[in-house]
């Protein structure tokens, strides 16, 4: 039933493209001369050659409004119905064109007789930037017919303005047509529930990072599992696993899903371990592996060994420089450590962005169940680590150190909290989650892996994937398969797009970016 449905709104949105390109079709090209001269002699001139410029128009836009009936989307079925009777009589005013119209008015009769099928509603929050745009647009257009009327011929102002009232109209659409969106909002009820059900269920690594703030979260009717997510662009993403009660977990992923489908959202499941995987198939998703997570247990962990000589030499140089590490929980760091903390961390960052959202906490210092691994030389902080809890032992959430500290920082720190994970006996410390790391390493088996190779060696001076890749081989972790899940693969372009938007991938550094006013950590 459900693939019925979806399957006529796509070929009611495919019908609307084609109505359109018929009209493009046929404002580009010569009326029949009969048709024409009869129009001419009805119709008051110069109405002929608005109604082919109006059909012009009028198809493109629907071409561009197919999208957005196929996902059913109410506003957009609204204004086809509009767009298929105007582009109708546009075809009859330009020239009798009886073929076009009554191809037009057979869309017409499905669109009106399918109206129940489109109940996604719109965006209210657009209503207030659509009333400022339109009323731009207008009062552009308005200002082109006046200079037209009084004689003005500045073609270079006219075109200008033409080309400014066209783009403010693209924004109407935008905005009239864009998909429901949601503002973060989290109650101290639902944080407390969150936090519970984190400390009683999150043996997931990302388990703990649900209780950033830029989350919204959907519990199941017993309030015993949720999921944690946020809308960007049309999609909601899911952040790691379900948490709570196993048994929940399929019956709650299939309501949120629905809940997705009535507000017009694309369901993404971000770096979801393996055990969910038959869950997210069960209900027609579709898995793919991006990457692993690479995972070191404490109790094997052992600086002896060739293998671990960079990592032992990089230990045994810090400590004779003089370096020294300590453990200190969030709740206990006073104010002069949290500035030295905060020093470093902005010394890292530069200009750029806070980066994370499902793999990194947006605030240090909140959690008090968190802790700080330092390196610090004659009491100033020269790196540290940002740990978070996880089932089993913990998550690490950031790296940072100062760049004039040596090099090899970050492997002192590492192997430092491997002894004192193992003494407080943690199993096993999450260390990073590598993106593609198979096709970063293994063999290219075709040209499309050796292309997707290069493109990923190519931007890793932005992403440093093959680099974060490479630190973490260094401790001989295990490695762990993380999945991306999605409804269609078609929906892979439009989900990628958000999640590097949502991890702040593609927020542009310096004066640009809109810098946040809490101490974010990337999980490097």
């Amino acid at each position: 039933m459900r693939l019925r449905r979806l399957r006529g709104e796509l070929v009611l949105g495919c019908a609307a493209a084609a109505v359109g390109v018929t009209g493009i079709a046929s404002a580009l090209t010569r009326e029949f001369a009969n048709r024409s001269d009869f129009v001419r002699g009805v119709l008051p001139p110069g109405v002929p050659g608005a109604a082919r410029i109006a059909a012009l128009t009028f198809g493109l836009t629907l071409i561009w409004l197919s999208r957005s009936l196929a996902l059913r989307r109410r506003r957009a079925w609204q204004l086809g119905v509009v767009l298929v009777v105007g582009l109708t009589v546009a075809h009859l005013a330009k020239g009798l064109d009886f073929e076009e119209a009554t191809f037009g008015l057979l869309v017409l009769a499905a669109l009106l007789r399918f109206r129940k099928r489109f109940d996604v509603p719109g965006d209210p929050l657009s209503a207030r930037p659509l009333v400022v745009t339109v009323l731009a647009c207008t009062t552009t257009a308005a200002l082109v017919v006046v200079l037209d009327l009084r004689g003005f011929r500045g073609d270079r102002v006219e075109d200008l303005l033409a080309a400014v009232s066209l783009l403010l109209g693209f924004r109407a659409l935008h905005l009239w047509l864009r998909p429901l969106t949601e503002r973060v909002r989290q109650s101290a009820e639902e944080r407390r529930l969150v936090r519970g059900l984190v400390r009683r269920h999150g043996d997931d690594s990302l388990a703990f990072f649900s209780l950033r703030r830029d989350k919204s979260y959907f519990f199941s009717p017993s309030h015993r599992s949720f999921v944690a997510y946020k809308v960007v662009g049309g999609c909601a993403l899911v952040s790691g696993d379900p948490v709570g009660e196993r048994a929940e977990i399929p019956e709650l992923l299939a309501e949120f899903r629905r809940v997705c489908h009535s507000r017009g959202w694309r369901l993404a499941l971000l770096s979801v371990r393996s055990e969910l995987v038959p869950v997210a198939r069960a209900l027609g998703l579709r898995a793919i592996k991006i990457g692993d997570e690479a995972v070191v247990r404490p109790s094997t962990f052992s600086l002896e060994g060739r293998s671990i000589r960079k990592v032992r030499q990089s230990v045994t140089r810090l400590e004779r420089e003089g370096y020294r590490f300590r453990v200190v929980a969030a709740g206990d760091v006073d104010d002069t450590l949290r500035a030295e903390l905060e020093r470093v961390s902005a010394v890292w960052r530069g200009s750029n962005v806070e980066r994370g959202f499902s793999m990194a906490m947006d605030d240090h210092f909140s959690e008090p169940e968190t802790f700080f691994a330092i390196a610090e030389l004659d009491g100033s902080v020269g790196g540290f680590l940002h740990l978070v809890p996880s089932g089993q032992g913990y998550s690490l959430g950031a790296m940072r150190r100062d760049p004039d500290t040596p090099n090899g920082l970050m492997e002192f720190l590492i192997a430092e909290l491997m002894a004192w994970a193992q003494a407080r006996g943690a199993e096993e410390i999450s260390l990073n989650f590598c993106v593609f790391s198979d096709l970063l390493v293994d063999t290219p088996r075709n040209p499309l892996e050796a292309f997707a190779r290069a493109g990923l060696r190519a931007g890793d001076r932005l992403f440093q994937l093959e680099r974060l890749l490479v630190f973490s081989r260094k401790f001989a972790p295990e490695w762990r398969p993380r999945y991306l899940c999605v409804e269609r693969l078609s929906d892979l372009p439009l989900v990628g797009m958000a999640y590097l938007r949502v991890e702040s991938l593609l927020t542009p550094p310096g004066p640009w970016a809109r810098q946040r006013p809490i101490s974010l950590a990337p999980r490097e």
